[in-house]
């Protein structure tokens, strides 16, 4: 009998992943994409081993995760940086490496035993920390599918962190006191899909996207102008 997996994955490159990886290597895997989908009948009809969760932003039942074996793919080194915006939270303050973590979800904001924990290198532009995660991703539900990991618990308090609101992608003129370093790294962490970083001047709103960092003293940037 074919072991049966659940996927559930919104960002468009967890759903590619899924659909050029996951899918040919575990043919009985299924792919949820909207909440609406994600429901104890149907789960228990499908009734899988694991449910993975790359990504989600919504409330998983606790029916569901008390029933079924949750992991959840944090980029963090749990417990550190816990809870919204872990990328970002991790970029702004200078952090080059950090973990992706599979966890086993329960009620807490990702308090759950770890499963297991890999490099991540969060340099470069978002789709290349993107494409690392995916492939890491992928790695990490084979040696977990495999058996080959050791759950335990966390250890220590660790740090929890809100999810960043669009409104925080505003850089005021204080910011500009900040290092040239700092600068790159806030419009970096805010590169697409997410709500880019940008300034307001008059009438005009000016956004920041693919921000290269040229030697120490020079920043280049594409700059969008629309009309606020």
């Amino acid at each position: 009998m074919d072991r049966s997996f659940v996927f559930c994955a919104y960002r468009p490159w967890n759903i590619q992943l899924f659909q050029d990886v996951i899918a040919q290597h575990f043919p009985s895997a299924t792919l949820i994409t909207q909440k609406e989908e994600l429901t104890l009948q149907k789960l228990e009809t499908l009734d899988p081993e694991f449910v993975f969760f790359p990504d989600w932003s919504w409330i998983v039942p606790k029916e569901i995760f008390s029933r079924f074996t949750c992991v959840v793919f944090h980029a963090a080194p749990l417990p550190e940086f816990r809870g919204g915006s872990p990328l970002q939270n991790q970029i702004l303050r200078g952090i080059t490496e950090t973990k992706l973590t599979a966890f086993v979800m329960d009620e807490g904001i990702d308090t759950g035993d770890i499963l297991l924990q890999r490099d991540l290198s969060l340099e470069g532009h978002l789709y290349q920390i993107f494409d690392r995660m995916t492939s890491l991703t992928f790695e990490l539900i084979q040696e977990i599918v495999a058996g080959r990991f050791e759950r335990r618990k966390q250890v220590g308090d660790g740090s929890t962190f809100k999810r960043r609101k669009p409104s925080e992608s505003e850089l005021k003129e204080g910011d500009f006191e900040n290092s040239l370093s700092y600068l790159y790294n806030f419009m970096r962490m805010l590169e697409d899909p997410y709500p880019n970083a940008w300034i307001r001047l008059g009438n005009k709103r000016i956004t920041f996207k693919e921000a290269e960092k040229c030697g120490d003293s020079t920043l280049r940037v594409v700059a969008e102008i629309n009309e606020i």
